[in-house]
């Protein structure tokens, strides 16, 4: 008021004039009649102009960056729009920072027009120095890090971040780990870097809590879930990984539901609904199903329509598999469809189709089924394709193929070329022949599309084995050498009580043509042993030297002949200083059946084997590195005596059959026997016409729960000794098995003449993560036994038997003491007493002994137990608790026993 007041005088005075007088007359009656209008109308205008929009619009003159480290200002500016000499607006300001943000280098940015000079002031974002993950066990970094955005040296985002952190939570539901977090940070660096740090809380494996049924009448909730694949987490299922979640296993789940009742007879059954609840600590899921199960069904009219020339339709529909008044089964009608599929491309029709045609009458509840097999033109081979393969040559892969150009296509001869293809080991694993239409109706082609893998191995190991304790192994192989499908082979293995080297060669198409040769070069050595008070003691040792060759040709597409040629040089001998007599007045040591027994020292010396061998072998097995399904059956036959020293008979047998069972188990049944016969009696009394390491020996690993050569023929020594460990008073044991149950001098495994052997093993299924393991657990059942050896000459050497050294003197024990009083024996020839009476008491060195053969009967030896197999980073590994449930006096059981670093 003062103001408006003021300003209008002062204006009064500088004017003068009537109008101006005027003026301020009116002014002033305005202001006295009404001030408060007045007032508040100035408020008003004055608002009105301080919210109205001003509008800059300059000529950009110069635009200017600050802020930038290590991008050129002129890089910044060749992303945004704005020009000089443009017309600057606040939507072009507004489109400078939207350009200067895609290009997501920059934190921040601001734009400032001063009169048409643009300055931008940028905030570049960081680069990342390193990338670092924490907490995660369960996910290593080599699995992580590849599938996240962000890497060193790239300029950090916070999109990518979170895009990163989305990434790595959708890894761990992979795994079924719902629960997991992750919690990004930075770490602040100088020169603008950061270390961008993935904190990670895997929490536990979500497991699926519970499985409700819902709608289920016919089967209970039992049945039901033991068909799916989903189990629920119990305290027994913690080696299976199918009690974890997983959204595409739930979809598989309602496949199999859907199968189990159509194999039922519920031709209507559906699946409602699934649905999959996450529990609020989001640690289990619970999986509810509503089923509806629909009336049972049986078959009733069941016919064949062929339209094939070849096949007659009252023929074939005598012989399905499914009869009138049977449930329905849908899984038999597939099976059936398929089988007259592959019967119809046995016979060239590989286009041959067939349909069943279903007609379901609801009122008396029964399926009619009529299999239409229609028309197709037989189909030739028109050509044969073979891709992918660069190192191997394509005779290798063409000459597994059972059929030629022009030949009629066969569905059984394109399935058995690619098991052939797959057990030639060249390849991936899986191979499929696709076939593609010729150019006729009546023409296909054959396509081969292979991946080759490495076929060159290297293997240097290390081990501790039960059988054989430390062990070193090295070898090198080719399997497809020079892309011919030739094997050329050398290796080396060292343990404490056994050392080989081989070389191998082997040529499965000698000249192209379908017959196989390979030849060996080898040098062995072996130390045998026994147990001599239980402890481990090396026998004798045997250096073998030999060479052998063979040549196999096939008679039929799964049986083939293979003969062969071996000469081995023999040099068996035993220790002088344990087992040899004193020398004889020439200087020569002799063997002293006494401290070795008859048949060690019958065994030792020099001799040469030439060996004539033949093989039968039939094998339709799927594979022969880890059979599934089919059987092989091997008959050796051998012949020693075309020249050497050593002459006898031999043959061997071996069956097995494998076969999926109960889904994924693999059930095997194996039986082998074998029997030698000497061709020349060595006319010593007591000796058998075999010798010692000619024969067979039985136990571990053959037949588990059973130590090495713990079954068979053996010769115990048991010592007379009284109970204070004095053999002054000798007591003979009451019983042989009294004796077992004690300590014993030695036990010698002799070997026999026939033995047999079965097996039955069921192989157990693991979840996807124990078989990438290379876990494979398994339950078995062990027969056998071995027998047929002559029974040797025994020794016995009771108080008051004569014993003498080399030179004929008896051996008298005679008892003293020693320098600090103690009682001492010494062993003398011509002792005497204090009192002149000499202690005439016969004895080998140390100890008094009875010789009992035992072991050599044809009852069974019974085990079972349970094994796991696992290929391990540094060797086949195999571990067995076996149990003798039925055992033979002298057997040495053995309860675990395990192997690792060699095969066996």
């Amino acid at each position: 008021m003062y103001i408006l007041a003021t300003a209008a005088t002062e204006n009064v005075r500088l004017r003068r004039t009537p109008a101006a007088r005027l003026a301020i007359g009116l002014l002033a009656g305005t202001m006295l009649g009404g001030v408060p209008h007045a007032a508040w109308a100035q408020e008003e205008t004055t608002d009105q102009a301080v919210a109205a929009p001003v509008v800059q619009q300059d000529i950009v003159t110069t635009i200017a960056v600050a802020g930038a480290q290590r991008l050129e200002p002129q890089t910044i500016l060749s992303y945004i729009r704005l020009r000089p000499g443009q017309t600057y607006t606040q939507a072009v300001g507004d489109q400078v920072l939207k350009d200067l943000y895609a290009t997501e280098l920059f934190s921040s940015a601001n734009v400032v027009n001063n009169a048409g000079n643009v300055v931008i002031t940028v905030v570049e974002n960081p680069v990342i120095n390193r990338i670092i993950l924490e907490g995660n066990k369960r996910l290593k970094n080599d699995k992580i890090v590849p599938e996240i955005k962000l890497s060193p040296r790239q300029i950090f985002t916070r999109s990518k971040v979170r895009a990163d952190v989305a990434r790595i939570i959708e890894l761990y539901k992979r795994q079924g780990r719902f629960a997991a977090t992750v919690e990004p940070k930075m770490v602040q660096l100088s020169q603008n870097r950061v270390d961008v740090v993935f904190e990670i809380q895997e929490g536990p494996k979500s497991k699926v809590r519970q499985i409700n049924i819902i709608g289920n009448e016919q089967f209970s909730d039992g049945e039901v879930r033991s068909e799916m694949l989903t189990k629920q987490a119990r305290l027994t299922s913690f080696l299976s990984s199918n009690t974890s979640y997983d959204p595409d296993r739930l979809a598989f789940d309602q496949q199999k539901l859907r199968q189990f009742y159509l194999t039922q007879g519920y031709a209507d059954f559906r699946v409602v609904s699934a649905v999959a609840e996450l529990t609020p600590d989001k640690r289990d899921f619970i999986i509810t199903y509503v089923v509806e199960e629909g009336e049972r069904y049986k078959f009733s009219d069941l016919t064949v329509e062929s339209q094939l020339r070849d096949f007659n339709s009252e023929s074939m529909t005598s012989r399905l598999p499914m009869k009138t008044g049977d449930w329905y089964d849908a899984k038999l009608v597939e099976d059936t469809v398929e089988q007259m599929s592959e019967l119809a491309g046995t016979f060239g029709y590989a286009f041959a189709e067939v349909q069943p045609e279903f007609r379901r009458n609801a009122e008396d509840k029964t399926m009619s089924v009529n299999f239409v097999l229609r028309e197709a033109p037989r189909v030739y081979v028109e050509r044969i394709d073979v891709n992918g393969n660069t190192l191997t040559q394509d005779k290798v892969l063409r000459r597994e193929f059972r059929l030629s150009e022009g030949d009629a296509f066969n569905s059984l001869a394109v399935r058995r070329t690619a098991a052939r293809i797959n057990s030639l080991g060249f390849f991936q694993e899986n191979l499929e022949i696709n076939q593609v239409q010729g150019s006729a109706p009546d023409r296909i082609i054959l396509e081969a599309n292979v991946q080759e893998q490495a076929t060159g191995e290297l293997q240097l190991s290390a081990g501790f084995s039960s059988l054989e304790s430390f062990i070193l192994a090295g070898s090198i192989r080719q399997r497809n050498f020079r892309g011919r499908g030739q094997t050329v082979g050398l290796s080396v293995n060292y343990s404490r009580f056994s050392k080989s080297a081989q070389v191998s060669f082997s040529e499965p198409y000698v000249f192209d043509r379908n017959i196989s040769a390979g030849a060996d070069i080898y040098r062995k050595d072996f130390n045998s042993f026994n147990f001599r008070n239980n402890e481990r003691n090396t026998t004798f040792q045997q250096s073998t030297t030999g060479a052998s060759m063979r040549l196999g040709v096939p008679l039929t597409e799964y049986l083939a002949a293979i003969g062969s040629y071996t000469f081995n040089y023999d040099d068996i001998s035993l220790d002088e200083a344990s087992y040899f007599s004193d020398r004889d007045g020439d200087g020569i040591a002799t063997c002293d059946p006494l401290r070795a027994g008859r048949f060690l020292c019958e065994a030792i010396g020099k001799r040469s084997s030439s060996i004539l061998g033949l093989s039968l072998n039939y094998d339709t097995l799927d594979s022969r590195l880890r059979p599934t399904r089919g059987e092989t059956i091997t008959n050796t036959f051998e012949f020693a005596g075309l020249g050497g020293s050593v002459k006898y008979l031999k043959m061997r047998s071996r069956m097995g059959k494998y076969w999926p069972v109960l889904g994924d188990f693999i059930f095997s049944v194996t039986a082998e026997g074998g029997w030698i016969k000497g061709l020349e009696n060595n006319n010593i009394p007591g000796s058998d016409d075999i010798r010692l390491t000619d024969r067979f020996f039985l136990g571990e690993p053959q037949i588990r729960g059973f130590d090495i050569r713990g079954v068979g023929p053996r010769v115990i020594r048991l010592d007379y000794i009284d109970d204070d460990n004095d053999p002054a008073t000798p007591n003979v044991p009451e019983s042989i098995d009294a004796a077992l149950s004690g300590d014993q001098r030695s036990d010698d495994a002799i070997g026999g003449k026939a033995y047999y052997l079965g097996r039955a093993e069921l192989e157990i299924p693991l979840g996807s993560g124990a078989r990438n393991l290379g876990l494979r657990p398994s339950i078995f059942l062990d027969v056998g036994s071995l027998f047929g050896v002559q029974r040797p000459i025994l020794q016995d050497f009771p108080n008051g038997a004569q014993a003498t050294d080399a030179n004929g003197q008896l051996l008298f024990i005679q008892a003293g003491v020693d320098e600090d009083g103690d009682p001492i024996t010494t062993l003398v020839t011509s002792p005497t007493a204090p009192d002149g009476t000499p202690n005439a008491r016969s004895v080998i060195p140390n100890t008094f002994f009875k010789e009992v053969f035992v072991g050599d009967t044809i009852s069974p030896r019974i085990s079972a137990g349970i094994g796991v197999n696992w290929n391990s980073p540094f060797g086949p590994f195999r571990i067995d608790l076996a149990y003798a449930i039925k055992s033979a006096v002298g057997d040495d059981t053995k309860l675990f026993s395990f192997n690792v670093g060699t095969q066996f």
